[in-house]
């Protein structure tokens, strides 16, 4: 398939599912490791049979967005890396404030694969005054109660919630209220926010029970 840049849609141009994007992050992540490993170019068949994939769904799923790949030579690796971040939005940093810094929070800070994918996590925010005004992996932490003045200061528009389940309506009505709109979710609670923020939620405990049901119905079979 010859390649058309003429052709490429914007992600904001269509309705594309959650599964297609999930996808996208999975072909990100292959095609980043090729190119590491000095791998210049690669197929929709080899793609997906890197993920488990059939090659008819890689194309189906990059077509959503335009036209890619040349005859006979296929995807050419660093083209459809730049691409896909430019369609997922990674090809610009994010700065990234995280809320709630407690056992979760301090694992998250320390998570270096944020940032390697185009996300700085600037500030951090808390309530206990033993860790406020503190640097924690090098990461100042901002008391709640400043939260406005430091995302209006950082131009900060995601965050990541990791306070517990009882305050994440409340703060995450507060962080609406300073600017933030969009949310990593990772406090165990469905947030009720305004159309125009997105929430994205992380539950480790559900992940587990489809983990569970998954291998409970293989051995059932």
């Amino acid at each position: 398939m010859a390649k058309s840049k003429d052709n490429k849609k914007s992600s904001s141009d269509q309705r594309v599912s959650k599964a297609v994007v999930s996808r996208l992050s999975l072909y990100l992540r292959e095609l980043s490791r090729l190119e590491r490993n000095g791998i210049e170019t690669t197929s929709s068949t080899k793609l997906g049979e890197m993920l488990g994939f059939s090659d008819a769904q890689v194309r189906k799923d990059l077509a959503n967005f335009g036209q890619f790949g040349y005859p006979g030579v296929g995807y050419r690796c660093s083209e459809l890396i730049a691409t896909i971040r430019q369609i997922m939005g990674t090809d610009q940093r994010w700065p990234v404030a995280l809320v709630g810094v407690g056992n979760l929070g301090r694992a998250l800070l320390g998570y270096r694969g944020f940032s390697n994918q185009g996300f700085n996590t600037v500030a951090a925010f808390d309530l206990d005054p033993k860790i406020v005004g503190s640097e924690i992996e090098g990461i100042p932490v901002y008391s709640l109660e400043n939260v406005d003045k430091i995302v209006r200061e950082k131009s900060i528009q995601l965050a990541i919630l990791a306070v517990p389940a009882a305050a994440a309506q409340e703060v995450a009505e507060r962080l609406v209220a300073a600017g933030i709109r969009g949310f990593l979710n990772f406090a165990a609670v469905t947030l009720r926010l305004p159309e125009e923020v997105t929430v994205i939620g992380v539950d480790l405990a559900i992940e587990m029970e489809q983990l569970s049901f998954a291998m409970t119905s293989r051995m059932n079979n």
